[in-house]
Formats: C-alpha cells, structure tokens, sequence
C-alpha cells in the first residue's frame, strides 16, 4: 500500500507539473501564480484532512486567492498566509510551502501534525510569522532561522521536539519579537546566540530540560527590550544575579519550577513595569527584598516553596495592586503587619509552612475582594479577627497554629461563598455555630482537635453540598444527630476522639454518598444499626472502643465495597457476618468484645440463639413403666424410633452443609461466567456495532484539537490494528499506529463498561487528568466514549515500562545503569509532585508501581494510570479488589487495615517503596520456602547493622556510593509507618537534587 501512495503521489505531482508548463506556454496564466498552486495542492497532499476542510483547494484553479484559510496581495495576486489553526489536521510538513516565496503568515497551531519540521523553512526569506505550536512534531529544531531574518514571530511550543537548541539558530533573529519552544522536550544549556536576539518582547522556554547556569549578566539581562521572561519548569541551576534592572520594560518574570539558588536579585525592584513574579519550588535562600516595595504595579507575586528567612516584609502593604500573594513553604518569621490591610485587591494569600507568630491583625478584615486565605502550620495565636468571617471566603485554612477562643459568628455572604473551612488543631473553645448549617455550598468541614467542649447542633445535617465533615478530638459531648446526612452528599464521616453518647442512629443509613464512617472512641452504646448496609459504597468503618453491644447485623456481610472494619474494644457478641470483608478480618479488628465468636479470639461466645434440642436420658425408663418389659416388639419399636431422631439430625446437619458448599461453589463459577460473559459482550458489541446498530456512533475527542471528529461509525476502527502490550488493573493497553505516518500511540481499553454513564461526567473527569501535563507524565491525549465502550489515548512510550527492564529482562540484555536509575527516580519524583502541588484538590495517583512507570527513549520516566482512582467509586467489585491484590506491597500501612482517608501520603509511601525497588533489583514482597521477605524491612535491618550496601543490586555496575547510600535513607523515610513523618513530595525532589550535586557543594541531608 504504501508503495501504491507513493506512486499514485508522483503521478499527482507530475500532472501538475505538466499542466503548469501547459499553461506557461500559452501564455495564459503567469508561473508566479502556478508556482502558489502547486505549492498547496502537494503541501495538502501530505496532510490528512478528517473535516474536508480544505476541500475549496482545487488544482484546476488558476489562484488559490478564493481558497478557504489562504490571503493573497491584492496587488501581485501572490499568497502571503496561509492559516489552518485548530482544523484537526495530521499528516506531515511535507515539501511545496517552499513554493510560497511571498509568504509572510504561515500558522498551523492547535493540529496533530507529526514528524519533523522540515529545514525547507528556512527559504521562506519573507516569512514573518511562523506558529506550529500544539502539534505532534518531533525530532531537532533545526537551524532554519539563520536564513530567515523576517521573522517576527516563531511559536513552536506544545509538540515533541528533543535534544539542544543549535547554538547558530539565533544567528541572525534582530527582527525576533516572540520566541516560545515551551512544552517541549529541549534539553541542553540555553544558547548563548540568544544575545542576539535584542528586539525580543516575549522569551518562553518553559516546560522542557534546560540545564546549567543560564548567562544572565551578559546574555538574557541584555534583551532590554523583554517584557514576559517565563524559564519555568526546567532543571537550570546556579544563581540569579543583579541586573534585572537593566529590563527596564520587563513585565512577567517567571522563573519557578528549577534549581536556582542563592538570594533574589536585590535590583528586582527596580523593574517598575512588573506585574507577575513567579519564582517558586527552587532553592532561593536570604530575605525578600525590600527594593519589591517599589512595585506598585506588581498584582501576583509567588515565592512559594523555595528556603528563604527572615521577617515577613512589613513594608507588603505598599503594593496596593497586589491581588495574589504566595510565600507558603519558607522559613519566615516575625508576624503579619497591620499594613497588610492596605491590600484592597488581594483575593489569594498563602502563607502555610512558615515560622509566623503574633496575631492575625484587625485590618486584614479591609481586604474585601479576599477569596482564599491559608496559614495552615505557623505558630499564630490569639483570636480570629472578628469580621474576617463577614467577607466572601471561598476557603480557608488556619490549621496547625495556635489559635484561641471561638470560632467567630459570619454573615449570610460568608456562608454562601466558603467552600472550604479547616480550623483543625488549634485551641478554639465554645459552641460550633448552627449557622454552619447555611451554608449552602461549604464542601470541606474540618474542626478537628480543638477543644470544643460543645454539642453536635442539629443543623450539621441540613448542609447541601458537604463531601468530608472531620470533627475528631474536638471535644464534643452530645449524641449524633438523627439528621446528620439529611443532605445525602456526605462522603467522610470522622466523629473519633470524642465523648458522644447514645446510640448510632438508625437513620444513619441516608448517609447513601459515604465511603468512610469512623466513629471510634467515644462513649457510643446499643447495638449496631442494620441500616447501615444500606450505604453501599462504605469502604471504611471504624467504630472500636465504644460501649456498642448486642450482634452485628448479618447484614452487613452485603456490604461489597468495605475494605476496612475494626469494631474492637465493645460488648459485642455472637457471630460475625458471613460475607463480605468480615471473614478475613485481622484479630485486632476485633479483639476487646469478650462475647464474639470468631475462631481468631480467645474467649467464651455468646450466641443469642433458642437452645438446641436435648434428648433427656431417662425418657426411655420413664415411658417403659407400665409396659411388658418382655414385649420386644415395643422395645425394638422404640429403640429404632430413638435412632431414626438422632440420624435425622445428623444426616440434615450434613445435608445443610452439602448445599451451602454447593451454593457457594455454583455463585462463584456463575461469577466467573458472568464476568466473562460482560468481557466477551464489550468484544461482541466493539466488532458489530456498526452492522447491528444496537450501539450508537461514539464520542472521539482529542484535547489538542480544537475542531476533531466528533463522532466515529465503528470504534473497531480504532483497535483493528492494535497490538496488546500490557494489562493493569483499569484495562488492556494496545499499541496503535495513527495517521498515515504510523506515528504510535497507547490506547486503555477501560476494564469495565458501566464506569460512567453520561458522556458529561466522563468528560469532565478525563479533562482533568487531561490537563496534567509534564514531561514526566504521560500525557492523555484525548477518549472514545460510549455507554458500553470508554477508551483512552494517550502518548507512547518506546522503551517499555520499569517492570520489564527491573524484573522481566532478558540474560542478553543490558542491566539499567545507575544514572538511569536516578533519573527514573528523580523523574518520577517530579511528576509526583506535579500531581501532588499542581492541582487542588491534588491529583493522587494511588497505584504507583513499576508496571506503572513507562520510559522513553532517553529513559525518562513518564507515569501512566495516574488519577485514574478518580474513577474508583465507579468500578465493579472485582476491579477494586484485583486493585489491592496487584499494588502487593506497595499500599501504605493505614491503607491496608485503618485509613482515615486517602491523601498525597498514600502516595509518597509507595515511592519509597519504588525507590527500593529500584536500587535493589528486587520485590517488594519474596516469597520464600519457609519464609517471607518485605523489602521494606529487610533494607531498614541493613541499615541498623551497617551493611545496607549489601542490598544494591549488582547487575547495575559500579555506582557512587555517596548517592546511593542517601538514596535508600530517603526512601525509608518516605515508607515511615507514621504518615506524618514522610516527607511531601517537592521535599522529595529537593533532596533528590542535592543527592545528585558534587559532593563539595552537597549540603548534609541525613
């Protein structure tokens, strides 16, 4: 077939070639003009084109100036711009644009177009705009630019480009005003021919692999004529030098997401025309500067996560047009100045994990426009200003400080507007105000470990919208409120710690949306209520140490999704339910009820059953009086009556017995079946929908298109020349050649065809994983949906995943090397953190596994399944359980028995675990002849004897020692028990980078 395109191509061509020369000797149309519509109809003919959108281009055409997307100068009829931006093209940049000797536009953004871009640009000497961003197109930017000193603006940012930038490519760029290669996978150090470039507004290299110390002094600092600066989310080091203020037009300087270091550049205020200031997640250290104060332009400013110190500016009231403000994750001190009320715009304040003390000032109740304000883990005292509550928060978090009094009475704004309130582990005092219950769209209710000392008001229950109410330890003394899930949206449910009384309520069972109810040490009485089967997608139940009795409802055994139960320490008794979880339940789970019967507990049982009947042994003496004792007819009689009773019994108990096994047995081979049976029907329905009808025509979208298809007839179409390369826990994996270059891609058959049942639902989840973009996420390319069919398409990676190149690799195959190995782990880390800091609420990847773990040809990790737990609550039982059964050793410890709810920790354990992995060779969980191997716990007993190297595993060469051995500290960190005590994961990134710089300049980690 191919050699058919080909041949059937240059036929093309020549026919326009012959009909041009026709045409020239005539006389009747100049070459000029024929020279523009060759130049399209080959460039078309490299270009699928799903929509016909390019159907007005007609080779019989002496002009292509009436075509559709194509200008011409009225004057000489030539083709100046051709502009086919988000029109769901692929294909290639094939030959013909260099016909186009005119041209000044040429704009292809928002398509799929794939391959290399082709050097032959580089003759378009009168090209001035060239924007190819948001394709597929791969391979080395070449060096076209030398030959093109038009241009004005060049976009290539958003495709698959590698490797360094030429250093010649800015050779001659005086015209250059916008430059952006952001979204790529550039690597290398910045070409010191940027210099050049001195007409620059716009300098993006964002989100690729730049490295080293840019030259800032004499290369970027000299590009006065900037205005946006933006060298975020790359790898480049050293520090930021004075001399910003020579950018005297500088607008936007973004600069977070690297390994810069040292102190701010001290003339930053200098720049009077800044607005935005990113410097975030780096490593800059010393204090703010106070020439900032001179920015009184500047509306958002975020130094986030990075090691600075010193106070907190006091002058920060002076900067009247600041709207955003970001300082979370430093090491400031001092307390907040009265002046920060001057702040009339401000709508974000974040200033979390810092070392601020002092009270909360009065003034900052003038802030009106505040939105979002966190001071989550400083040491603030004294009250919540009163009036603060009055303003339109959308959310707030104190917690982690040291606040006093009550929580402060809020006007009917607040209550419509707080989506998030958090107050938890303060010193507060006094009633929770029953104008909580107003609030009609507060989702996220944390007051726990404070010191309440208050009853449970009844209008918890009336919340319309709340998903988590986390009230443990708070000191509440009242009974559960009957209506406390009045709303039904309530998924967590955390009342621990507390001094409840009563009894659980019956109508506990309108709580229809909770997976989590934890309950556990209180004073909670009466048994357990059987409504609480009725909350079908409960996975976690906590109610240990109370004063519970009675039995547990048989019932609960219905319960299918439960994961996790412990109703140790009550009173209660009999049997345990005979489905479900609660078979296999751990003895500490159940320890402390003296009357429950369970051969794990040692122990009277208590059943609360009829007696059994008992044959007494005189009834035969006593019914003989009176008879013949010679009569041997009546004796025989009543002896055989005697054994018919007793055989009856027995023979029933056994034939019981017989059926229950029998039954069982039948369920779980019609489990197999049934299963099966949906698996052979998704098969059935994919090969025949489009003859049987019985399937309507699926949703194809593709995010980087703007106009895609929406609709294919037969989604066979879209696996008949897959390959199967992998199976997981949410589907089977195919590798599938798309477009006519072959370019491949990775389509996720979804395990289950009743994930989602509305086309809006699954989009607006998929588009969520769909914007986490970064180089070390693979990145989801867009969905085929339908009722019974839901695919995911997302981009492929060559060199396989980790499993196979750690556990399933051949004897002729070489071994990963150890800097492969760190920049796996490195990798990864940063796509963790991207996930975990990025987005709010954070996206937790919650199946983190080599399996998981994809790498390119460079041997970049790219994490695939990611956020796909999002879609937990939707999957049928047996993919929730094979998800626990294929993530062995690697689920965090307060998962796999207690969790009180899942968050980045859960994460950050199985990356330690990963990490292990990976320097070992080894499983996290061996099984041996007589015993079992945990990973986790033979390193950590290494370490303690001093021969942890033992455990690195050999096939990987020679390594050094001073980075391995901090790697594996790092990494039982990560997997403490305590989930407190593990480290988040920029702090994993952080450390990682200082593990990878020479051992000089190292700081001490460990």
């Amino acid at each position: 077939m191919g050699f058919i395109y080909k041949f059937i191509l240059c036929f093309h061509v020549s026919v326009l070639l012959m009909a041009t020369t026709l045409r020239v000797c005539s006389g009747s149309v100049s070459i000029q003009l024929s020279d523009d519509v060759l130049g399209l109809i080959v460039f078309k003919s490299d270009l699928i084109d799903p929509a016909s959108s390019l159907s007005s281009w007609n080779q019989d055409d002496n002009s292509p100036c009436s075509w559709k997307f194509i200008e011409c100068n009225p004057v000489n009829g030539r083709v100046i711009q051709v502009s086919l931006d988000g029109l769901g093209l692929s294909g290639r940049l094939g030959k013909g644009l260099q016909k186009l000797q005119h041209l000044k536009v040429l704009s292809l953004s928002h398509n799929n177009i794939s391959g290399e871009i082709s050097p032959e640009l580089g003759l378009l000497t009168s090209l001035g705009r060239l924007n190819l961003s948001h394709n597929s197109l791969s391979g080395l930017v070449p060096s076209f630019l030398e030959n093109m000193s038009s241009i004005r603006f060049l976009d290539i940012s958003e495709n698959s480009l590698s490797g360094p930038l030429p250093d010649d490519l800015f050779q001659d760029c005086l015209s250059l005003r916008y430059l952006s290669v952001a979204g790529n996978s550039l690597q290398g150090p910045i070409p010191s021919s940027l210099a050049r470039c001195s007409s620059l507004n716009t300098l993006n290299l964002s989100s690729n692999h730049f490295s080293g110390n840019p030259d800032f002094s004499t290369g970027i600092w000299s590009l006065k004529r900037l205005r946006t600066l933006d060298l975020s989310g790359n790898e480049l080091s050293g520090s930021v030098p004075k001399g910003v203020s020579a950018l005297y037009y500088l607008k936007e300087l973004r600069l977070q997401g690297n390994r810069f270091s040292g102190p701010l550049p001290v003339d930053i205020g200098l720049c009077p025309h800044l607005y935005r200031v990113e410097l975030s997640d780096n490593f800059l250290t010393g204090e703010v500067p106070s020439s900032m104060q001179r920015l009184h332009w500047l509306s958002y400013l975020d130094l986030s996560k990075n090691m600075l110190t010193g106070d907190f500016p006091l002058w920060i009231g002076s900067l009247n047009n600041l709207g955003y403000l970001d300082i979370s994750g430093n090491a400031l001190t001092g307390s907040l100045p009265p002046s920060i009320g001057d702040l009339k715009s401000l709508y974000y304040l974040s200033l979390s994990g810092n070392k601020l003390t002092g009270n909360i000032p009065p003034s900052i109740v003038y802030c009106t426009r505040l939105s979002v304000i966190r001071l989550r883990g400083n040491s603030f005292e004294g009250g919540i200003p009163n009036g603060l509550f009055d303003l339109g928060l959308e959310e707030v978090d104190f917690s982690q400080n040291g606040f006093m009094g009550s929580i402060p009475p809020a006007s009917s704004k607040f209550f419509a507007s707080i989506h998030t309130l958090d107050l938890s582990r303060n010193n507060l005092t006094g009633d929770i105000p029953v104008e909580m219950g107003l609030s009609s769209n507060l989702r996220y209710l944390n007051l726990s470990w404070n010191n309440l000392q208050s009853g449970m008001p009844p209008e918890l229950g009336y919340f319309q919208n709340l998903m988590v109410l986390d009230l443990r330890s708070s000191g509440l003394v009242s009974s559960i409120p009957a209506d406390i899930c009045e709303s039904g949206s309530l998924s967590i449910l955390q009342l621990d710690g507390n001094s409840l009384t009563g009894s659980i309520p019956e109508e506990i069972g309108n709580c229809s949306s909770l997976y989590l109810l934890s309950l556990s040490h209180n004073n909670l009485s009466g048994p357990i209520p059987e409504s609480i089967s009725q909350l079908q997608k409960l996975k976690i139940l906590k109610l240990e140490s109370n004063e519970l009795s009675g039995e547990i409802p048989q019932v609960l055994g219905t319960l299918q999704n439960l994961l996790a139960v412990n109703i140790s320490h009550n009173k209660l008794t009999g049997r345990l339910p005979a489905g479900g979880i609660f078979p296999s339940l751990d003895a500490s789970a159940l320890e402390g009820n003296l009357g429950l019967c369970s051969p794990l507990l040692k122990g009277p049982c208590k059943m609360n059953v009829p007696k059994p009947l008992v044959l007494d042994p005189n009834a035969y003496d006593n019914q003989m009086k009176g008879h013949n004792p010679r009569d041997s007819s009546f004796s025989s009689s009543h002896h055989h009556m005697f054994l018919s009773v007793s055989a009856i019994i027995a023979i029933s108990a056994a034939a019981f017995i017989v059926f229950g096994v029998m039954v069982i047995c039948l369920l779980n081979i019609s489990a197999r079946k049934r299963l099966a049976f949906v698996e052979h029907a998704l098969e059935s329905m994919c090969s025949s929908s489009s003859k049987s009808g019985n399937l309507s025509a699926g949703k194809l979208v593709l995010f980087d298109s703007k106009s895609s298809p929406d609709y294919v007839s037969n989604p066979e179409s879209l696996l008949n020349k897959a390959s199967e390369i992998g199976q997981g826990v949410f589907g089977t994996v195919y590798k599938v050649p798309l477009g006519s270059q072959g370019r491949m891609a990775a389509i996720k058959k979804l395990v289950t065809s009743n994930i989602i049942q509305y086309p809006a639902d699954f989009d607006r989840e998929v588009r969520v994983l769909g914007k986490a973009r970064h180089p070390n996420l693979l990145s989801l390319k867009g969905y085929y949906w339908t009722p019974q069919l839901q695919l995911l398409v997302s981009e492929y990676a060559p060199n396989g995943s980790l499993q196979t190149k750690l556990h399933e690799r051949l004897p002729s195959a070489p071994a990963l090397s150890w800097p492969n190995r760190f920049k796996i782990v490195l990798g990864t880390a940063k796509g963790l953190a991207h996930l975990h800091h990025s987005f709010r609420p954070p996206i937790i990847h919650y199946n983190l596994k080599p399996s998981n773990l994809l790498l390119d040809e460079n041997f970049n990790a790219k994490i695939s399944d990611f956020g796909l737990s999002r879609l937990l609550a939707k999957l049928d039982k047996h993919v929730i359980s094979s998800r626990f059964q294929g993530a062995l050793g690697y689920v965090a410890p307060e998962l796999a028995c207690q969790s009180l709810r899942i968050n980045e920790k859960c994460d950050i354990y199985g990356f330690g675990v990963l990490i292990l992995e990976i320097v070992t060779g080894r499983r996290p969980v061996e099984y041996g002849e007589d015993n079992v191997v945990i990973l986790n716990d033979h390193v950590r007993a290494l370490l303690e004897q001093g021969n942890v190297m033992d455990c690195v595993d050999p096939s990987m060469g020679d390594y050094p020692e001073d980075e391995v051995l901090p790697v594996l500290k790092l990494a039982l960190v990560c997997t403490s028990q305590i989930p407190s005590s593990r480290p988040s994961m920029s702090e994993v990134v952080q450390i990682l980078q200082f593990i990878k710089t020479p051992v000089p300049q190292r700081m001490e980690i460990f």
